[in-house]
């Protein structure tokens, strides 16, 4: 493993102020290391039992699913600070033996789609600037495909004296397991100058076989550091190796070999850096924690039931072989990127919301398979433990769709694979690939979640989304024959829905649901381009003939014309109801224009109208809504509506309750968690929606 030091520039050292400060905003809950399903380690934030946005003080914790962090699981990662013998606390919350080292002042804390800083004052003798780096490299697959974040910590003198320093970082065999009675078993190297903690389950169970579990129980985590020689190190119990550097102010370069249950004096994995005499010269120390699967999904596609291995595995040798050296170049270039865009797109409170989701939206994906043959395979989170759930694949696209669409066709691909191999039996398309992800086993019996009009819908609106951005048309002749067999379905069912779920189960069953239809019409608007795209001329012209025949029809049912101000309903025999039309959406990521202008302007002019403090309700069944679909809405929304949306959106950032990772379902009134609280989940994607359409083909002449 080649460990790269990354250069003093990661981030600049902030101006101190009395209490911190947060930019820019205050999030529910701090990406420390968001990188993959199983890298998932937040500071919460809020006001329901959060730290308050506070490094020091509060354990950082998991939050991948309905078990990790309800059930109070951390993952421990601790820090202190001695600066001219007196030691301080700038992570965790860690008692040894009594003694509570008295935090770090912390300043100001920022956030960019990639990193995490806290800036903290020492005695008024030192800053430390404390970053957290997830980087997000979409154009560059190999770095993407591995699984590391890293820990910067810099220090200088600010009050013009040197001051003798110590920085002191831990791990805890917590990363290894939600379960504080599984046994870890750790080991410690020194190779080409980076010194590592490796620690891991000590029964691997590859790809969760004992059960379903919302953490991994295999593959290796590697605590790393540089090996200079200002470096000490130790593993063992808790109390000890924290209380050697307390008491000495450096370890003892030893190895607790008595391995043992988590809980059995909390095995932790420590390193003591000796940084001299430090005055105004920065000096920075580098951490990293990455996770190394070989085989990472097992996988029911054109072989069988297959292990695929960790994307990773194409590129090194060995888990130690990694080279992380680019990471920090290409995580400031991917900052840049989505905050300049977004600037352009929607404003400063636009940046609030895409910086805030981008790691987020990728810490829920993983690349897998090899070079010849990538997946990205997606965990829905929180909601569900699903594999490549569909109709959460579809709202997270956007941020995929803008940042290198090659990744929608690796997300889609599985789902293709295996449907074409005779694995499901249905004529519609499945819900997911697995009800628990590592295990994309599918449903060769028919099973799985019933939404047949929303599923096909969304693959084949992905599916051309990806294409034309591509300019991929082999790739749907390739896939033409069950793209025409979703297509049959819909034109039976999509423009008089039955009583079934859409994407948005939690509100229940409904019939003649008005945005499902809109999709369903929509999609076989898209499979007439498809068609086109592909030579079947004959398909073309009568695939676009029903759809514009269905949304004249659409528009007949849909519109509450005698409403002030005019709208459409969220089911046609309701005209009291109303909800947002996000599914309009894709008429203009793919160009179709098949809807009329004035759906769009008449939406524009009643969302204004029906505005709660946070946001817009997702229909008249509750006064929750969802973030992504609304700026969904936001994306084809007028200048003033856009900005409507985007404001609330940021304004609940900044004030909501929530103390957990970013929840794209919230109750528009209090800013609090709907039932059933959505957290960590891929959706937030969508809250790109409005970089999508920069890529988006011009509008279809009428």
């Amino acid at each position: 493993m080649t460990l790269y030091l990354l250069a003093a520039a990661l981030c600049g050292l902030g101006s101190f102020v009395s209490g911190s400060t947060f930019s820019p905003a205050r999030p529910p809950a701090i990406p420390l290391a968001v990188k993959s399903p199983y890298m998932q380690t937040w500071l919460e934030v809020g006001q329901d039992g959060g730290s308050g946005g506070v490094l020091p003080g509060y354990w950082p914790g998991p939050q991948p699913g309905p078990v990790a962090g309800s059930n109070g699981a951390v993952t421990a990662w601790t820090g202190f600070i001695t600066v001219d013998g007196m030691t301080y606390t700038w992570m965790c919350a860690a008692n040894i033996n009594g003694v509570v080292p008295p935090s770090v002042n912390q300043t100001s804390f920022e956030y960019t789609s990639t990193r995490s800083t806290f800036v903290m004052n020492v005695a008024n003798k030192v800053s430390m600037n404390v970053t957290f780096l997830s980087p997000i490299t979409p154009k560059d697959l190999k770095r993407q495909s591995i699984i590391a974040s890293y820990l910067s910590v810099t220090v200088a003198a600010i009050d013009g004296a040197s001051h003798a320093v110590k920085l002191y970082a831990d791990t805890s065999a917590e990363w290894t397991s939600i379960h504080n009675t599984d046994t870890a078993q750790w080991s410690y190297s020194a190779n080409n100058g980076v010194a590592s903690h490796k620690s891991w389950r000590q029964t691997q169970s590859e790809f969760n076989a004992d059960y379903p579990d919302d953490a991994a129980h295999w593959g290796y985590w590697y605590w790393s550091t540089a090996a200079s020689s200002s470096m000490t190190y130790q593993s063992g119990a808790d109390v000890t190796v924290r209380g050697n550097f307390l008491n000495m102010g450096d370890l003892p370069n030893t190895q607790d070999t008595n391995y043992r249950a988590i809980n059995d004096n909390w095995p932790v994995f420590g390193f003591a850096n000796a940084l001299g005499n430090v005055s105004s010269s920065p000096v920075e120390t580098l951490f990293t924690i990455s996770h190394a699967q070989e085989n990472a999904i097992y996988f029911d596609g054109a072989n069988g039931d297959v292990g695929v291995p960790s994307l990773w595995t194409s590129y090194w040798a060995s888990d130690l072989d990694m080279d992380y050296s680019t990471m920090a170049s290409l995580s400031e270039a991917t900052d840049n990127q989505f905050a300049g865009d977004s600037v352009i797109a929607g404003g400063q409170d636009y940046v609030t919301i895409t910086s805030l989701s981008a790691r987020q939206a990728f810490g829920a994906v993983q690349l897998c398979g090899t070079t010849a043959k990538p997946y990205l395979f997606l965990k829905e989170i929180s909601s569900d433990g699903n594999i490549q759930t569909v109709d959460v694949l579809f709202p997270a696209m956007p941020i995929f769709l803008y940042s290198n669409p090659i990744l929608v066709k690796y997300l889609l691909d599985p789902l293709f694979e295996n449907q074409e191999a005779g694995q499901f039996p249905q004529t519609y398309a499945m819900h997911d690939l697995g009800p628990n992800y590592p295990r994309a086993i599918g449903h060769p019996s028919g099973d799985g979640e019933y939404m047949p009009l929303e599923e096909c819908g969304n693959m084949i609106i992905t599916t051309l989304a990806y294409a034309q951005r591509a300019e991929d048309n082999t790739y749907l002749t390739q896939h033409y024959k069950i793209l025409k067999q979703w297509t049959g379905y819909l034109v039976q069912e999509a423009l008089i829905p039955a009583n079934q779920l859409s994407t948005d189960d939690f509100q229940g069953q409904l019939a003649n649901q008005t945005n499902l239809a809109l999709k369903g019409i929509i999609a076989i608007q898209a499979m007439s381009e498809i068609a086109s795209k592909t030579g079947n001329a004959a398909d073309a012209a009568n695939y676009s003939d029903i759809a514009h025949s269905y949304i004249g029809q659409w528009q007949e049912m849909a519109v509450v014309t005698d409403a002030n101000p005019p709208h459409t309903n969220l089911d046609y025999q309701d005209d009291s109801s109303h909800g947002l039309l996000y599914n309009l959406y894709a008429d203009r990521l793919l160009g179709l224009n098949l809807v009329p202008q004035s759906i769009y302007e008449m939406q524009s002019a009643f969302y204004p109208t029906v505005a709660q403090t946070y946001g817009v309700p997702l229909d008249t069944r509750s006064i929750v809504t969802k973030s992504d679909w609304q700026m969904w809405t936001a994306a084809i929304a007028s200048r003033s509506t856009k900005a409507m949306f985007i404001s609330l959106l940021a304004n609940w950032i900044n004030e909501t309750p929530t103390n957990r990772a970013f929840t794209d379902l919230y109750n528009t009134q209090t800013g609090d968690f709907a039932d059933g609280a959505f957290i960590a989940r891929p959706v937030v994607g969508g809250h790109f929606a409005l970089l999508a359409l920069n890529s988006a083909p011009p509008v279809a002449s009428g």
